[in-house]
C-alpha cells in the first residue's frame, strides 16, 4: 500500500481521540516505510547511495542495499511490533493505541505485497515465512483503497 494510505488508515482506526492522536497515528502508520525505504531515498538524494531504477517496473531486490532489507524486516514484522507495543505499555503503564497503526500497516502489507517485490516478513525474526499476496499497485487493490478512504474521510 502507498505510504499516505497507511497513514490515513492508521489515523481512522487508531487516531480518533483528538487532533494530536490523529497525527500521531498518521505518522506511526507511515513509519515502517519511512524507516526502510525512506532512508534509502534520503541517502539517494544526499548522494550517499544509488537510487534504484523503477523506470522499467520494480527493480530486482538485489539492487536494493542490504540495510534496507534488514530495516524492512524489522519494521514490517508483527512480532517486532508486538514486542515494542507491550514494552511501551509497560513503560507508560497504559497502552499507546496510536502505535497500533504500525501493526495495522504490517497486517495490510501482508496480503498486498507479493514475492515479486518485498513480501512482508510478518513473523520475522521467529520465522522467515512470507505471504505471496497481490501487488497493491494493481487497480483491483488501489482503486478500492482510494474509494474507501475517500468515503471514510468525506
Amino acid at each position: 500500500m502507498d505510504i499516505v494510505s497507511h497513514g490515513l488508515w492508521g489515523s481512522i482506526a487508531f487516531g480518533r481521540k483528538s487532533r494530536s492522536s490523529f497525527w500521531l497515528a498518521f505518522v506511526i502508520g507511515m513509519a515502517p516505510d519511512v524507516f526502510s525505504f525512506g532512508i534509502l531515498w534520503l541517502a539517494a538524494v544526499l548522494g550517499l547511495s544509488e537510487k534504484p531504477d523503477f523506470s522499467n517496473g520494480t527493480p530486482p531486490e538485489s539492487m536494493i542495499p542490504q540495510y534496507v532489507h534488514y530495516l524492512y524486516n524489522v519494521t514490517h514484522s508483527f512480532i517486532v511490533f508486538l514486542a515494542v507495543f507491550f514494552l511501551i505499555w509497560l513503560l507508560l503503564k497504559r497502552p499507546l493505541w496510536e502505535l497500533a497503526a504500525w501493526g495495522l500497516h504490517v497486517l495490510v502489507d501482508g496480503p498486498t505485497h507479493s514475492y515479486k517485490f518485498f513480501p512482508t516478513p510478518i513473523l520475522w525474526p521467529l520465522f522467515d515465512w512470507k505471504f505471496n499476496g497481490w501487488q497493491w499497485t494493481t487497480p483491483t487493490i488501489l482503486i478500492p483503497n482510494f474509494v474507501l478512504l475517500s468515503l471514510l474521510y468525506a
